[in-house]
């Protein structure tokens, strides 16, 4: 509930704009860092920065019920968090500015060392980014002789249950960035991280191509709603 202020005929009113609530909110963050506050609090937060007049509990709510998750929320472009909540780009924008962050805070943890070395950290991010993903997307991991990342690159991008990959380019590009290694990785947007026949054979036509120029393939990763799956740890390859 708001405070109550006094308006000018002197009569008292009941003070809309939350800050009570954000303060409280504000509190419990600092003592009890980011698990002290639910993923709805989280959101309200945000979108309260954008938003300082406006009770954002209840939108909060909506827009996470509405995507279907938290991490479908921040994974949403901007144009649809905008439309589907009714509100301004800036908004929109406060939450995509928070997925950007956690994004950049994962990806620095596999920075500057072996990926295979780091290769929870390397999950973890992967799964951030695009585990929610609503639109299938490719990306290709380059690495140097020592297993290190030199390139995270988005290949592709296609409809709700495909992407276009050319092995031609996969393999163009790890010649180009002097890369001796490199890890695929997709999403399924419908949350089941198995791979598919096409998936296997995709891969397995990217592994030959690289053989014979000296580009090694250390695995293919699927990340889904419901978690991710290794072609190398499941034998496929």
């Amino acid at each position: 509930m708001g405070s109550l202020k006094l308006n000018p005929s002197g009569m008292a009113e009941l003070n809309s704009d939350g800050s009570g609530h954000r303060a409280r909110l504000r509190q419990r963050l600092f003592e009890g860092g980011p698990d002290a506050l639910l993923d709805h609090e989280l959101v309200e937060y945000l979108l309260a920065l954008a938003l300082p007049r406006r009770d954002t509990k209840p939108l909060a709510k909506k827009l996470i019920k509405d995507f279907g998750g938290f991490g479908a929320l921040l994974s949403a472009d901007a144009e649809a968090i905008a439309r589907i909540g009714g509100i301004s780009e800036g908004a929109a924008a406060a939450l995509k500015i928070a997925q950007a962050a956690a994004l950049r805070l994962l990806e620095e943890k596999t920075k500057g060392q072996p990926v295979l070395s780091s290769w929870q950290a390397l999950l973890d991010y992967l799964r951030a980014d695009m585990a929610h993903n609503p639109i299938e997307r490719v990306r290709v991991l380059y690495l140097n002789s020592k297993n290190v990342l030199i390139r995270n690159e988005q290949m592709s991008e296609g409809s709700v249950d495909e992407a276009a990959v050319y092995v031609r380019e996969v393999v163009r590009r790890a010649l180009e960035y002097q890369a001796t290694a490199i890890i695929l990785v997709h999403n399924h947007p419908s949350g089941d991280p198995q791979p598919s026949q096409q998936d296997i054979r995709l891969t397995r036509e990217i592994i030959e191509a690289g053989r014979h120029l000296g580009i090694a393939v250390h695995d293919h990763v699927i990340v889904g709603a419901r978690g991710h799956s290794s072609m190398r740890a499941l034998g496929l390859i």
